[in-house]
Protein backbone atom coordinates (compact mmCIF):
# COMPACT_ATOMS: atom_id res chain seq x y z
CA UNK A 1 0.00 0.00 0.00
CA UNK A 2 1.29 3.40 -0.67
CA UNK A 3 0.42 5.96 1.86
CA UNK A 4 1.02 9.35 1.55
CA UNK A 5 1.45 11.27 5.02
CA UNK A 6 0.56 14.82 5.20
CA UNK A 7 2.40 16.44 8.67
CA UNK A 8 4.66 13.52 8.72
CA UNK A 9 7.27 15.15 11.18
CA UNK A 10 4.71 16.01 13.48
CA UNK A 11 4.28 14.21 16.68
CA UNK A 12 1.29 11.72 15.14
CA UNK A 13 2.33 12.48 11.83
CA UNK A 14 5.94 10.92 13.04
CA UNK A 15 4.42 8.05 14.30
CA UNK A 16 2.26 6.96 11.61
CA UNK A 17 5.14 6.64 9.24
CA UNK A 18 6.68 4.38 11.77
CA UNK A 19 3.95 2.17 12.16
CA UNK A 20 3.44 1.99 8.23
CA UNK A 21 6.73 1.07 7.16
CA UNK A 22 7.41 -1.35 10.37
CA UNK A 23 4.59 -2.83 8.57
CA UNK A 24 6.40 -3.04 4.77
CA UNK A 25 3.88 -0.26 3.08
CA UNK A 26 5.41 2.49 1.09
CA UNK A 27 5.30 5.78 3.02
CA UNK A 28 5.33 9.28 1.43
CA UNK A 29 6.38 11.85 3.95
CA UNK A 30 4.30 15.48 3.17
CA UNK A 31 5.67 18.17 5.31
CA UNK A 32 5.00 21.23 5.56
CA UNK A 33 7.94 22.65 3.63
CA UNK A 34 7.10 20.70 0.80
CA UNK A 35 3.08 20.63 0.95
CA UNK A 36 0.59 23.59 2.02
CA UNK A 37 -2.79 22.81 2.44
CA UNK A 38 -4.22 25.81 2.12
CA UNK A 39 -3.02 25.66 -1.75
CA UNK A 40 -5.42 23.26 -3.59
CA UNK A 41 -2.64 23.55 -6.56
CA UNK A 42 -0.12 22.55 -4.86
CA UNK A 43 -2.01 20.05 -2.70
CA UNK A 44 -3.76 18.34 -6.69
CA UNK A 45 -0.08 18.61 -8.22
CA UNK A 46 1.53 16.04 -5.43
CA UNK A 47 -1.01 13.88 -5.21
CA UNK A 48 -1.43 13.40 -8.71
CA UNK A 49 1.86 12.94 -9.00
CA UNK A 50 2.10 10.65 -6.02
CA UNK A 51 -1.01 8.29 -6.58
CA UNK A 52 -1.16 6.91 -3.11
CA UNK A 53 -3.87 4.65 -2.51
CA UNK A 54 -4.84 6.25 1.34
CA UNK A 55 -3.91 9.80 2.38
CA UNK A 56 -3.40 10.52 5.59
CA UNK A 57 -3.59 14.16 6.69
CA UNK A 58 -2.59 15.07 10.31
CA UNK A 59 -1.99 19.08 9.29
CA UNK A 60 -3.86 21.06 11.93
CA UNK A 61 -3.76 24.44 13.55
CA UNK A 62 -4.79 23.52 17.10
CA UNK A 63 -2.97 26.03 19.71
CA UNK A 64 -6.38 26.81 21.33
CA UNK A 65 -5.09 30.59 22.15
CA UNK A 66 -3.55 30.99 18.79
CA UNK A 67 -6.52 30.02 16.75
CA UNK A 68 -8.74 32.34 19.21
CA UNK A 69 -6.32 34.91 18.32
CA UNK A 70 -6.53 34.25 14.06
CA UNK A 71 -9.83 32.08 12.98
CA UNK A 72 -9.05 32.82 9.98
CA UNK A 73 -5.93 31.17 9.59
CA UNK A 74 -7.60 28.13 11.66
CA UNK A 75 -10.28 27.84 9.31
CA UNK A 76 -8.11 28.25 6.40
CA UNK A 77 -6.00 24.85 7.77
CA UNK A 78 -8.76 23.00 9.67
CA UNK A 79 -11.32 23.54 7.01
CA UNK A 80 -10.28 24.88 3.57
CA UNK A 81 -6.97 23.01 3.52
CA UNK A 82 -9.28 20.02 4.65
CA UNK A 83 -11.23 20.78 2.00
CA UNK A 84 -8.58 21.25 -0.96
CA UNK A 85 -7.63 17.47 0.54
CA UNK A 86 -10.50 15.78 -0.14
CA UNK A 87 -11.10 17.22 -3.13
CA UNK A 88 -7.81 16.02 -4.48
CA UNK A 89 -8.20 12.36 -2.62
CA UNK A 90 -11.80 12.26 -4.71
CA UNK A 91 -10.13 12.93 -7.69
CA UNK A 92 -7.12 10.24 -7.17
CA UNK A 93 -9.51 7.76 -5.81
CA UNK A 94 -7.64 7.92 -2.79
CA UNK A 95 -8.85 7.11 0.40
CA UNK A 96 -8.15 9.86 2.86
CA UNK A 97 -7.74 9.65 6.54
CA UNK A 98 -8.41 13.20 7.84
CA UNK A 99 -7.64 13.64 12.18
CA UNK A 100 -10.51 15.29 13.85
CA UNK A 101 -10.93 16.03 17.86
CA UNK A 102 -13.29 15.94 20.97
CA UNK A 103 -13.38 19.34 20.98
CA UNK A 104 -16.44 19.03 18.55
CA UNK A 105 -17.81 18.86 22.17
CA UNK A 106 -19.31 21.12 24.19
CA UNK A 107 -18.68 19.30 27.40
CA UNK A 108 -22.44 18.85 28.59
CA UNK A 109 -22.80 15.41 28.38
CA UNK A 110 -21.45 13.46 31.84
CA UNK A 111 -21.09 9.79 29.71
CA UNK A 112 -18.86 8.88 26.64
CA UNK A 113 -19.69 10.40 23.12
CA UNK A 114 -20.44 8.45 20.39
CA UNK A 115 -19.91 8.57 16.52
CA UNK A 116 -23.74 9.98 16.12
CA UNK A 117 -23.85 12.63 19.25
CA UNK A 118 -24.37 15.71 17.55
CA UNK A 119 -21.30 18.24 17.39
CA UNK A 120 -21.27 21.25 19.44
CA UNK A 121 -17.70 23.61 19.90
CA UNK A 122 -17.38 25.88 22.43
CA UNK A 123 -13.79 27.30 20.67
CA UNK A 124 -12.55 28.46 17.05
CA UNK A 125 -10.20 25.48 17.41
CA UNK A 126 -13.48 22.96 17.77
CA UNK A 127 -15.96 25.28 15.16
CA UNK A 128 -12.95 24.88 12.55
CA UNK A 129 -12.85 21.56 13.14
CA UNK A 130 -16.36 21.23 12.81
CA UNK A 131 -16.15 23.08 9.72
CA UNK A 132 -13.44 20.68 8.33
CA UNK A 133 -15.71 17.76 9.36
CA UNK A 134 -18.97 18.86 6.87
CA UNK A 135 -16.01 20.12 4.67
CA UNK A 136 -15.21 16.40 3.92
CA UNK A 137 -18.08 15.14 3.73
CA UNK A 138 -19.46 17.04 0.53
CA UNK A 139 -16.13 16.27 -1.14
CA UNK A 140 -15.24 13.29 -0.26
CA UNK A 141 -16.82 9.45 -0.80
CA UNK A 142 -13.98 7.03 0.99
CA UNK A 143 -12.84 8.92 4.01
CA UNK A 144 -12.15 8.48 7.70
CA UNK A 145 -13.18 11.36 9.90
CA UNK A 146 -10.75 10.32 13.00
CA UNK A 147 -11.55 12.12 16.35
CA UNK A 148 -8.96 11.27 19.24
CA UNK A 149 -7.96 13.31 22.33
CA UNK A 150 -5.23 14.44 24.35
CA UNK A 151 -2.40 13.29 22.24
CA UNK A 152 1.29 12.98 23.29
CA UNK A 153 4.21 11.52 21.88
CA UNK A 154 7.75 10.69 21.65
CA UNK A 155 8.61 13.13 18.27
CA UNK A 156 7.37 17.07 19.04
CA UNK A 157 4.37 19.01 18.37
CA UNK A 158 4.79 21.07 15.79
CA UNK A 159 2.31 23.75 17.15
CA UNK A 160 2.68 23.76 21.16
CA UNK A 161 6.57 22.47 21.24
CA UNK A 162 6.64 20.48 23.81
CA UNK A 163 3.19 17.85 25.31
CA UNK A 164 1.43 17.55 28.51
CA UNK A 165 3.64 14.58 29.54
CA UNK A 166 7.04 16.26 28.53
CA UNK A 167 6.01 19.51 30.15
CA UNK A 168 5.41 17.77 33.23
CA UNK A 169 9.25 16.11 33.57
CA UNK A 170 9.98 19.72 32.70
CA UNK A 171 8.02 21.18 35.22
CA UNK A 172 9.12 18.79 38.04
CA UNK A 173 12.60 19.93 37.10
CA UNK A 174 12.10 23.52 37.86
CA UNK A 175 9.33 24.09 40.89
CA UNK A 176 8.25 21.84 44.05
CA UNK A 177 4.54 21.88 43.70
CA UNK A 178 2.34 22.11 40.76
CA UNK A 179 -1.12 23.23 40.15
CA UNK A 180 -2.85 20.99 37.87
CA UNK A 181 -6.93 21.05 36.56
CA UNK A 182 -8.86 18.69 37.86
CA UNK A 183 -12.39 19.68 36.59
CA UNK A 184 -11.91 18.70 32.77
CA UNK A 185 -11.98 14.84 32.23
CA UNK A 186 -10.92 13.53 28.84
CA UNK A 187 -8.80 10.75 27.58
CA UNK A 188 -5.35 10.96 26.67
CA UNK A 189 -3.90 9.02 23.76
CA UNK A 190 -0.42 7.71 22.85
CA UNK A 191 0.01 8.91 19.16
CA UNK A 192 1.74 4.92 18.32
CA UNK A 193 -1.39 3.59 19.72
CA UNK A 194 -3.38 5.63 17.57
CA UNK A 195 -0.92 5.29 14.21
CA UNK A 196 -1.81 1.33 14.98
CA UNK A 197 -5.22 1.99 15.52
CA UNK A 198 -5.68 3.70 11.96
CA UNK A 199 -3.27 1.20 10.52
CA UNK A 200 -5.81 -1.75 11.84
CA UNK A 201 -8.23 -0.23 9.89
CA UNK A 202 -6.93 0.47 6.93
CA UNK A 203 -6.12 -3.23 6.21
CA UNK A 204 -10.06 -3.92 6.66
CA UNK A 205 -12.86 -3.60 4.46
CA UNK A 206 -15.98 -3.86 7.15
CA UNK A 207 -15.49 -0.41 8.86
CA UNK A 208 -17.43 1.55 6.95
CA UNK A 209 -16.42 5.31 5.39
CA UNK A 210 -17.49 7.93 7.67
CA UNK A 211 -16.55 9.13 11.32
CA UNK A 212 -14.52 7.02 13.63
CA UNK A 213 -13.72 7.81 17.24
CA UNK A 214 -10.35 6.66 18.52
CA UNK A 215 -8.36 6.86 21.34
CA UNK A 216 -7.13 5.10 24.45
CA UNK A 217 -9.70 3.09 27.03
CA UNK A 218 -10.86 4.98 30.26
CA UNK A 219 -10.78 8.25 31.10
CA UNK A 220 -9.25 10.75 33.55
CA UNK A 221 -8.47 14.35 34.55
CA UNK A 222 -5.65 16.23 34.05
CA UNK A 223 -4.71 15.84 37.58
CA UNK A 224 -5.10 12.20 37.66
CA UNK A 225 -3.37 11.94 34.10
CA UNK A 226 -0.06 14.37 35.91
CA UNK A 227 -0.55 11.62 39.45
CA UNK A 228 0.27 8.84 36.82
CA UNK A 229 3.33 10.75 34.80
CA UNK A 230 4.91 10.98 37.77
CA UNK A 231 3.95 7.31 39.58
CA UNK A 232 5.58 6.19 36.67
CA UNK A 233 8.58 8.32 36.33
CA UNK A 234 9.53 7.82 39.84
CA UNK A 235 9.09 11.54 40.94
CA UNK A 236 8.18 12.67 43.79
CA UNK A 237 6.10 15.95 43.61
CA UNK A 238 3.23 18.10 45.17
CA UNK A 239 0.54 18.42 43.15
CA UNK A 240 -2.73 20.89 43.85
CA UNK A 241 -5.57 20.03 42.01
CA UNK A 242 -7.64 23.37 40.89
CA UNK A 243 -10.54 23.95 38.86
CA UNK A 244 -10.19 25.87 35.10
CA UNK A 245 -10.86 29.44 36.36
CA UNK A 246 -7.52 29.37 38.41
CA UNK A 247 -5.84 29.69 34.60
CA UNK A 248 -6.52 32.91 32.64
CA UNK A 249 -7.40 32.02 29.26
CA UNK A 250 -9.78 33.13 26.54
CA UNK A 251 -10.92 29.99 25.69
CA UNK A 252 -13.42 28.15 26.10
CA UNK A 253 -12.40 24.33 26.87
CA UNK A 254 -15.27 20.98 27.76
CA UNK A 255 -15.22 20.36 31.22
CA UNK A 256 -15.57 16.39 29.76
CA UNK A 257 -14.89 14.58 26.56
CA UNK A 258 -14.52 11.68 26.58
CA UNK A 259 -15.10 9.51 23.46
CA UNK A 260 -16.44 5.96 22.99
CA UNK A 261 -14.70 4.11 20.54
CA UNK A 262 -17.88 2.41 19.15
CA UNK A 263 -17.85 2.27 15.67
CA UNK A 264 -14.13 0.29 16.00
CA UNK A 265 -15.75 -2.06 19.46
CA UNK A 266 -19.45 -2.61 17.76
CA UNK A 267 -16.86 -4.14 14.08
CA UNK A 268 -14.65 -5.74 16.55
CA UNK A 269 -11.48 -3.35 15.29
CA UNK A 270 -10.76 -1.86 18.69
CA UNK A 271 -7.01 -2.18 19.40
CA UNK A 272 -6.74 0.72 21.85
CA UNK A 273 -5.30 0.35 25.31
CA UNK A 274 -6.12 1.71 28.36
CA UNK A 275 -4.52 5.25 29.15
CA UNK A 276 -2.40 3.79 32.19
CA UNK A 277 -0.71 0.97 30.28
CA UNK A 278 -0.16 3.51 27.66
CA UNK A 279 1.56 6.11 29.53
CA UNK A 280 3.64 3.56 31.15
CA UNK A 281 4.70 2.30 27.59
CA UNK A 282 5.35 5.62 26.70
CA UNK A 283 7.90 6.51 29.66
CA UNK A 284 9.57 3.60 29.33
CA UNK A 285 10.32 4.49 25.76
CA UNK A 286 11.16 8.40 26.87
CA UNK A 287 12.89 8.46 29.62
CA UNK A 288 14.97 5.38 28.53
CA UNK A 289 16.43 7.25 25.61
Amino acid sequence: MKVAVIGANGQLGTDICQVFRENNHTVVELNHDRLEVKDIDQVSTLLKDIKPEVVINTAAAHHLEKCELNPEQAFLINSIGARNVALVAKEVNSTLIWISTDYVFNGKKRSPYIEKTPVSPLNTYGISKVAGEFCIKESCRKYFIVRTSGLYGLAPCRAKGENFVVKMLRLAKEKKEISIVNNEILTPTWTYSLAKQILHFCKCSSIPYGIVHSTDEGECSWFEFAKEIFRNASIKIKLIPVKTTSFSSAVHRPNYSVLENKILKKHKKNIMQHWKKSIANYLKLYLGR
